[in-house]
């Protein structure tokens, strides 16, 4: 059995001739070390580069069902919804189907841009009012040393956020209806209280708008670090200073994200109003809900997926607002 010759270094510099200068020592040469053939010697290869996962080209297949969900649940019916905006309904004279821009143009105007400007200012006045109530309500919870006030307010939030439909209207009546009991007990009725009104609508949203504005910007607020308020301290700045140029300013994109997603929640909302008010205060989900209902003139049929489509609409421009708003306010708070 021959082995491989063992690697033998080259003389390490040449004999003086001359009382020459000695050169400097080459580098050891090797000798090769593949001569012979052995049973068992490998000879070694350049490491190679870690092959990608088998599966990671089809990770996006965990997401299918999210994806099949959104398209037949939300997006097959915006479809629907943008061809029948366009279209003439099959009560039409024509018999229906023709193209036509009357259906969103009559949803711009009369009672239906009353309603839609109706849910616009309910919308805003009463995210505003969520957001102005709820931050330090966040803000208390966020500094509590309390854990169990804490998960208290979170769960307590939890809950109302998603409290809705006909039995929050129900509550609200039977307490501060016009027979409630703390209608009656208090004397709202002699002093102009109505809860069927724009005014008594706007505190039944603040019930469960503001626990979900507690929810949102509680996050932002934990967020806030530590070291930010200590070096305000140190260069002598008071809490009110603090607040105002450091800490408002690193909370504005989370605040108008949360004024954002309250806007969207209190524009769609329709059960409640529905069981509460009806149509004695201009929305224009109550409109969608009359039109679909057959509550139309007779060739407008479709006018209803015009109304859906306005709706539609100011959905994607408040998601083109609060998502911007969400990726600014992660880079200072992550």
């Amino acid at each position: 059995m021959t082995t491989a010759p063992t690697p033998v270094p080259a003389p390490a510099s040449a004999a003086q001739s001359g009382g020459g200068a000695p050169g400097p020592a080459p580098s050891p040469t090797l000798a090769p070390a593949t001569a012979t053939a052995s049973a068992g010697t490998t000879t070694a290869e350049a490491p190679r580069p870690a092959r990608r996962r088998a599966g990671g080209g089809r990770a996006w297949l965990a997401a299918l069902p999210l994806i099949l969900f959104f398209v037949i649940g939300f997006g097959l019916p915006a479809v629907a919804i943008a061809i029948g905006a366009f279209t003439t309904s099959s009560d039409a004279p024509d018999g229906g189907g023709t193209f036509t821009t009357g259906n969103l143009t009559g949803s711009l105007q009369g009672a239906y841009w009353t309603a839609l400007w109706g849910s616009v200012k309910l919308s805003l006045l009463t995210a505003l009012i969520a957001t102005v109530v709820g931050l330090p309500l966040a803000q208390a919870v966020a500094t509590s040393r309390f854990r169990a006030f804490r998960e208290a307010v979170m769960s307590a939030s939890g809950v109302l956020a998603n409290f809705g439909g006909v039995p929050l209207a129900f509550m609200f009546v039977a307490t501060l209806g016009n027979s409630g009991e703390v209608t009656k007990k208090l004397g709202l009725t002699e002093h102009g209280w109505s809860l069927y009104t724009f005014s008594g609508l706007s505190v039944v949203y603040l019930y469960f708008l503001v626990p979900l504005m507690v929810i949102t910007i509680t996050p932002a607020l934990e967020g806030l670090k530590s070291q930010w308020r200590e070096a305000a301290s140190n260069n002598g700045a008071t809490s009110l200073q603090y607040w105002r140029h450091v800490a408002l300013p690193v909370l504005l994109p989370s605040l108008l994200g949360g004024f954002v997603l309250l806007f969207g929640a209190s524009f769609a909302a329709y059960a409640t109003a529905e069981a509460m008010v009806g149509s004695s205060v201009p929305l224009i989900s109550m409109q969608i809900g009359d039109a679909l209902s057959g509550n139309v003139l007779v060739g407008q049929g479709n006018l209803a997926l015009a109304l859906g489509l306005d709706m539609i609409v100011v959905a994607c421009l408040v998601m083109a607002l609060y998502l911007p708003l969400q990726r600014r306010s992660a880079k200072w708070l992550a």
